[in-house]
């Protein structure tokens, strides 16, 4: 089991990353690496990988939504008002249905199988979607009517409905459909009479036990004390959304995925700073948890059996999406604000398929359900298909689409490093500079600019000042840059350039006095015109 575990990861990294320099979305790769690994082509996984590949989807997937939760804005859902909601249930209710119909006609499943199908395709994929709306949250685009949030609840709302009714309908053809209540007065409601109460319960103690949960994780990780860096933070936190997500599975009386992302949410809300470290956690947990995730989906894919429905399956991808999630997507957003460009961006941003498909798709086969291989095949279908274009379409089409409005930065992460300049010249207060420089970068994982304006012919003290700089920043990524011109414009001017985030310099030494006036003079004038943060360093032995 190791040996295929090694060969999941590794394989699946690096065929990813070719996809990716190939401009194709890494998890494309991730698929054809997991076919190759299959039983069908290399049959080098061994059977104890296969058999828990369920437990490791369902481990991907809860990542997935607490990295969702730890994102979500409230005050701009908010401002959309019903549309989030609808979101979570027309579009992926209308494909259910129309993929139900369509498979009738089109591969002579019955209606409860073909539902079935539905349900596997009509949801939507947190692993495209999520990261992909939290980039754009980042990079300001619609968020001043924060759609990427109502993207993001609607996604969620929707998983969880499909996955209800997945996980009913799986009841219905494998053991009957005979099950039900009896009301006091004598009516009598099957389980699929049953399902809006359900999925309303359901989804209402879900999000009461993440808000349970949130609190009890601050009060432990925050107030008490429990752990001592971000790293044991992100292991009890995700130790207890599992625990949610399989208590729900022993118990089905609440949606887990729905309090896994309830969780995230309200530790956002209730404490950002511990949030903010937390999913820095979780997007380094997904990492691995997307490898293992999409090679397990192409490891079960049948290739005779895709080859099958190929063409077929690809009419009815299209049937679903065009016509019963673009009905969805026309009904969610009607009355709302959003312009007619904004609401074609869902077509974009609102129809992969990847995480649910990869999670569920091989389950109708597994129990033993007429029509599983088909539903299998076509799941894989819908990811190969779907996954490639929603993670391109996103991206490319959200600044053609969208509006770019003020992003909070207490609701993403900044993927790119600090940056810092670092202005020294060639006297003894260089090196203290640059000592606090190296402190500050190595705390926050930050690169750093060192800058030299030359003014005076000094070939030895410019030689002597490269080798500090190579022995302070020796373990941190740096730079190191000679200009000529006036000193404080071409600080400022560099600054700019390299988009640093702050600029670091002294102020005076052991100087003449000219010397001295000088040095402060140009500190002043930076001061007065640097538009970012500058930090003077002012040495011990200085004199005051």
């Amino acid at each position: 089991m190791l040996t295929s575990l090694l060969w999941i990861l590794l394989m699946g990294f690096f065929v990813g990353q070719i996809a990716r320099r190939l401009k194709a979305p890494p998890l494309f790769g991730m698929i054809l690496a997991g076919i190759i690994l299959g039983p069908e082509v290399a049959n080098v996984l061994t059977s104890e990988i296969l058999e828990s590949a369920q437990s490791l989807r369902i481990i991907a997937v809860m990542i997935i939504l607490m990295k969702a939760g730890l994102g979500l804005d409230w005050e701009k859902l908010a401002q959309q008002g019903s549309v989030a909601i609808r979101l979570g249930f027309l579009p992926a209710t209308f494909e259910a249905v129309v993929v139900a119909i369509a498979s009738i006609f089109l591969f002579q499943l019955d209606w409860m199988t073909g539902l079935l199908l539905g349900c596997v395709v009509g949801a939507e994929s947190p692993a495209v979607i999520v990261p992909g709306m939290l980039r754009l949250k980042s990079l300001g685009w619609g968020v001043s009517k924060g759609i990427p949030d109502t993207i993001l609840t609607g996604s969620a709302v929707s998983d969880v409905l499909l996955l209800l009714l997945f996980n009913l309908l799986l009841n219905f053809l494998s053991q009957g459909m005979d099950t039900g209540i009896t009301l006091p007065g004598g009516l009598t409601l099957n389980a699929l009479e049953l399902l809006p109460l359900q999925v309303i319960s359901q989804i209402a103690v879900g999000i009461g036990l993440g808000f349970c949960a949130a609190r009890w994780l601050i009060s432990l990780l925050v107030r008490q004390n429990w752990t001592q860096n971000s790293v044991q933070d992100t292991l009890v936190v995700a130790g207890i959304a599992l625990l949610l997500v399989v208590t729900a599975e022993q118990i089905p009386l609440f949606s887990g995925y729905m309090a896994v992302m309830s969780t995230g949410y309200f530790l956002l809300e209730f404490d950002a700073p511990l949030a903010r470290e937390i999913r820095k956690g979780f997007d380094g947990l997904w990492i691995g948890a997307e490898i293992i995730l999409f090679v397990l989906m192409g490891a079960s894919v049948q290739l005779s059996v895709l080859g099958d429905v190929l063409l077929p399956g690809l009419l009815l991808l299209a049937i679903g999406t065009l016509i019963g999630r673009g009905l969805g997507w026309y009904l969610s957003t009607l009355g709302s604000n959003w312009t007619p460009s904004e609401r074609l961006f869902l077509l974009a941003g609102n129809s992969a398929k990847a995480t649910v498909q990869a999670a569920i798709g091989a389950i109708p086969l597994a129990y033993g359900i007429a029509g599983g291989e088909i539903i299998l095949a076509i799941a894989a279908l819908s990811i190969l298909v779907t996954a490639p274009l929603g993670a391109w379409a996103i991206p490319t089409f959200a600044p053609k689409l969208l509006q770019k409005g003020e992003v909070d930065p207490t609701k993403v992460n900044i993927s790119r490093p600090v940056r810092l300049l670092v202005a020294v010249d060639t006297s003894p207060l260089s090196h203290p500079i640059m000592v606090k420089a190296a402190d500050l970068a190595r705390r926050g994982n930050s690169e750093v600019i060192v800058l030299h304006v030359l003014c005076t012919d000094d070939p030895l003290g410019l030689d002597n000042l490269r080798q500090s700089a190579r022995q302070v920043f020796a373990d941190i990524r740096h730079r190191f840059i000679t200009v000529t011109g006036s000193i404080s414009e071409e600080i400022v001017r560099t600054a700019q350039q390299y988009q640093v985030d702050e600029i670091i310099m002294g102020k005076r030494g052991k100087r003449s006095l000219s010397e001295q006036i000088l040095v402060n003079s140009v500190s002043q004038a930076i001061l007065e015109t640097a538009a970012i943060p500058v930090i003077i360093v002012t040495p011990p032995y200085v004199l005051q």
